[in-house]
């Protein structure tokens, strides 16, 4: 017998007489946060060239923001869940398929699309720039990359009886050939005995649509938190790679130096030696690594 509920219903007389239009529903939206690292223009060939942490940015082509630079991203269909919406969008844009994914977070802020209620369930990926083809999609005017700066700028903690609340702020600087985009974005982290919390918030924004400040500090601080800890900086890089290559790549993504020593040795394990060698590289020839697949794959 099927159960009936307090009004004497069961679950299909339930569901016939449903009426999703009885609740005001959402847009989903999914926005990506596309990360790579590209070779640093040099000269002097003998020199390895530095590296620098891009990520993809397209100018809107309609309202609203106009003309500003936003995150590749869209709506996600009837037909699909918010990852393959996000793969999708990531293939439209750059071409690239089957690489590094990860959920980021669900930005749900009242106002945040001038448009209607639009939740955006954000993504991160990482691609290696020598496969990638943009393009802009539709609703875009262009597609660039653009130099990634995220530094601290002050730090204020305050105490209280049952914790502390420390307020982190950082300048976001987005650098391309032709511009440079600005914003100021805290982050606050309220620790309790029972709660601990972290908010950010847009303090100042100069050139970026919506909300997207908010969430490139989110992937930004994501991509560094596991830097140390899993081998995320693996899927920037190509199939082969030097371990000074590979060094680089983790300082440009922490922005600060690593001691050559104590970074081969955090590495070991994530890497596996090759029989080949670099060629043409105008120095004395470096012996080539790949993934390791097997420590986290």
């Amino acid at each position: 017998m099927d159960m009936q509920d307090r009004d004497g219903l069961t679950e299909r007389e339930f569901l016939e007489r449903y009426q999703p239009g009885d609740y005001e529903r959402p847009s989903v939206a999914t926005d990506m946060v596309i990360f790579t690292v590209t070779d640093a223009d040099e000269d002097n060939y003998r020199k390895l060239p530095e590296k620098e942490l891009r990520m993809l940015l397209i100018r809107r082509g309609g309202h609203p923001f106009l003309g500003k630079w936003a995150l590749p991203g869209g709506f996600v269909r009837p037909d699909e869940t918010t990852e393959q919406a996000a793969a999708r969008e990531l293939r439209e844009e750059t071409g690239v398929d089957n690489v590094y994914l990860e959920q980021l977070y669900t930005f749900s802020d009242i106002g945040r699309d001038p448009r209607t209620w639009v939740m955006s369930c954000s993504y991160m990926a990482l691609i290696n720039s020598k496969d990638v083809q943009v393009k802009a999609g539709d609703d875009a005017a262009e597609a660039a990359w653009f130099k990634v700066s995220f530094r601290l700028l002050r730090e204020l903690k305050e105490l209280d009886e049952d914790g502390y609340i420390k307020k982190l702020e950082y300048e976001l600087k987005l650098s391309s050939e032709h511009e440079e985009l600005t914003a100021v974005v805290e982050r606050t982290m309220t620790v309790k005995q029972s709660l601990t919390s972290a908010a950010y918030t847009i303090v100042s924004n100069d050139g970026l649509a919506f909300d997207h400040a908010k969430i490139i500090a989110y992937a930004i601080e994501r991509l560094r938190g596991k830097v140390n800890y899993t081998d995320i900086a693996l899927h920037l890089m190509p199939k082969l790679f030097t371990l000074t290559e590979l060094q680089q790549v983790y300082e440009v993504i922490l922005d600060r130096e690593l001691l050559k020593a104590a970074f081969r040795r955090k590495v070991a394990d994530l890497v596996k030696e090759t029989d080949h060698y670099t060629e043409n590289a105008g120095h004395r020839p470096s012996r080539l690594y790949r993934r390791n697949l097997e420590v986290y794959g």
